[in-house]
């Protein structure tokens, strides 16, 4: 036997999710390994025909304590533990006569199902922590020279596979890649733990506080890394994309076609996504949201996601040229032709039909993502020395928030519009000011220094005319000077959060010149 190969004699099988256990033990057996089980997984196998020996017969002690005591053992952790190449090992075992362990195949009890449960009791979390599992895990994934540990059903195949292949030996090389997932798995598993049990008030009775009361004392992620980038947002950045397991968000998009995704298209793509979900309720018309580095160069709403992408793209045309496109339905092949006549590096979309796939196959390199929508808690974001958390800005509107303070009321078709330019706003780095018209942006004033430098700048984007437009600001104006541009620009409505000391200079201004002012409360700011 090679020094880089082991025999597998022994096997200990011990599962929650018995998902191909039967099979694979089956392989096992054929392979010449003793199988040892517990409880539940022993019934399973002897019921598939599979011959087991129970973890009594092994420890000869019986299983106790309502299951909580039947792994923790000498002739367990022994038979895992010892080192093969170590004479005093061997020679410890013997004496005790202790059988060499050659694989663990444990995964653990459900926990975190457990906690998911609505009013889960307090007991019921205590039981499914699990204790033997994970210090089975642990200690096979110590000794992963001389035994496998398995903890995912999905890496049964490959290893039935290659002790086919090899005589029923595994290589270090396995042994080790199934270590380091092993040690993530109990990692995973105590950080679940953790992060629940924190939530759990001693008030007698011990009751689970609900998750949206604060934020964890400790914050404990986990993320696995699914895709190596060329570069980050330079090319002498290194990154990597991390996902969080589930199958929504951008992160976890499907790919259908193009070039891999850079970091700087991620980054943007999610950008383009958050702004078409602003338009994801069943009453919303199609949207489309063109982007380029993060702001929108151009959003609007259409009969048809055709229509709604032609608006978007008059708003800037010459800032679209390789954007990022996100749309809030599936895109059809009507919108696909449209889009086909410009150079763009990404379309995100919950779904493409077939005309739209076999006009988009020409561009090889274009990027189409498809994108199952999903409801952010926080945001965070990385500071020297630690990291900031916060809620999303997932606030909509209430009617009850839009209060008008001048002495023209809006129109309905002013607030219609306005409405519109507000949630655009909210998604234009601070400071913001959208210019629009019901359905359609017309100028985006993004990222200055000064609110009134973003009204001249917004302005001075637009491509279509700007009389008779109404503005968005994503914050209060803090001087009466932001009005008075976006007055000149041709604006006649302004919708913002109000707030300012000021407040009752910018309204004098609003109704001297004649526009009606909508003050949400609320403010947008996105840095």
């Amino acid at each position: 036997m090679s020094p880089t190969l082991s025999k597998i004699r022994r096997a200990i099988l011990s599962v929650t999710d018995k998902t191909g256990l039967a099979d694979f033990a089956r392989q096992l057996a054929q392979l010449g390994v003793e199988l040892i089980s517990t409880g539940g997984t022993a019934k399973l196998l002897r019921d598939s025909g599979i011959v087991v020996k129970d973890i009594s017969e092994l420890t000869g002690f019986p299983e106790m304590l309502d299951g909580r005591v039947k792994t923790l053992h000498p002739k367990v952790h022994g038979g895992i533990l010892h080192r093969r190449e170590d004479p005093a090992h061997r020679a410890a075992v013997a004496e005790h006569a202790i059988a060499p362990i050659d694989m663990v195949v444990v995964n653990l009890y459900a926990f975190e199902k457990t906690a998911a449960k609505p009013g889960v009791p307090f007991d019921d979390l205590i039981e499914n922590i699990d204790i033997g599992g994970p210090s089975m895990i642990r200690s096979a994934a110590k000794n992963f020279h001389d035994v496998a540990v398995v903890t995912s059903p999905a890496d049964y195949n490959s290893i039935a596979e290659e002790m086919t292949r090899s005589g029923g030996e595994l290589s270090l090389e396995t042994k080790w890649r199934l270590a380091q997932k092993a040690f993530a798995t109990t990692a995973a598993y105590d950080s679940a733990i953790a992060s629940t049990l924190e939530r759990v008030t001693a008030n007698g009775n011990f009751h689970l506080q609900p998750t949206t009361e604060t934020f964890p004392k400790t914050l404990r992620l986990s993320f696995q890394k699914t895709l190596d980038l060329r570069y980050g947002e330079n090319p002498h950045q290194k990154a990597a994309m991390y996902s969080d397991g589930s199958a929504a968000g951008v992160a976890n998009g499907c790919q259908l076609q193009g070039k891999e995704l850079s970091y700087n298209n991620i980054v943007d793509l999610q950008a383009a996504w958050d702004l078409a979900q602003e338009f994801s309720a069943p009453e919303d018309a199609p949207v489309c949201a063109i982007i380029k580095h993060t702001n929108p160069c151009g959003t609007a709403t259409g009969k048809t996601l055709a229509e709604a992408y032609k608006k978007a793209l008059e708003c800037d045309p010459v800032s679209a040229f390789g954007g990022v496109i996100a749309v809030n339905r599936a895109l059809d092949g009507e919108a696909a032709e449209e889009m086909h006549k410009l150079f763009l590096e990404v379309i995100a979309a919950p779904a493409f039909d077939e005309a739209a796939k076999a006009k988009f196959a020409t561009k090889k390199n274009l990027r189409l993502v498809e994108v199952i929508a999903t409801e952010e808690k926080w945001v965070l974001k990385n500071v020297s020395g630690g990291i900031l958390v916060q809620d999303a800005d997932i606030r909509p509107l209430q009617p009850s928030d839009l209060k008008v303070v001048t002495q023209r009321p809006p129109t309905p078709e002013e607030t219609r519009a306005m409405l519109f330019a507000w949630k655009v706003c909210k998604h234009v780095k601070s400071n913001a000011i959208v210019y629009a018209r019901d359905g359609q942006t017309i100028g985006v004033g993004a990222g200055q220094m000064s609110r009134v430098d973003s009204a001249k700048l917004g302005a001075m984007k637009a491509q279509l005319p700007l009389k008779g437009t109404v503005a968005a600001s994503d914050a209060f104006f803090p001087f009466p000077d932001g009005v008075e541009e976006i007055a000149k620009a041709g604006a006649t409505a302004i919708i913002q959060p109000g707030g300012s000391q000021r407040d009752p200079e910018v309204i004098a201004a609003a109704d001297r010149l004649g526009l009606a002012m909508l003050v949400t409360g609320v403010r947008h700011f996105r840095h």
